[in-house]
């Protein structure tokens, strides 16, 4: 029966899925990595520190997974930040050609 709720709810969000980052947010942390393995888009990931972080887009959201692999856990999950020092990281993967 939980299962079913999940599910259910997962659904309907996936059907209004315009879904704010305060509603997401608001979720568990399992809900979240459900939701966002379920219906996102993986893009990349960087090496940040101690951490992995992969980034999902998700409906109209960016989000970053901080995956920390000496505990083989994901610690969390945020809104990408465009003008946090990460975003070097990002765009030093980017290659675009040079004839644009």
């Amino acid at each position: 029966m939980v299962l079913v709720n999940l599910e259910l709810r997962l659904f309907f969000v996936y059907v209004y899925f315009m879904i704010s980052w305060l509603e997401y947010n608001q979720l568990s942390l399992q809900d979240r990595v459900s939701m966002l393995y379920e219906q996102g888009t993986f893009v990349m990931s960087i090496r940040y520190y101690g951490y992995k972080v992969n980034l999902y887009l998700m409906g109209n959201l960016y989000l970053e997974v901080f995956v920390n692999h000496k505990q083989s856990s994901i610690e969390k999950i945020v809104l990408l930040n465009t003008n946090h020092t990460r975003m070097k990281f990002y765009s030093d993967q980017i290659k675009l050609p040079e004839n644009l």
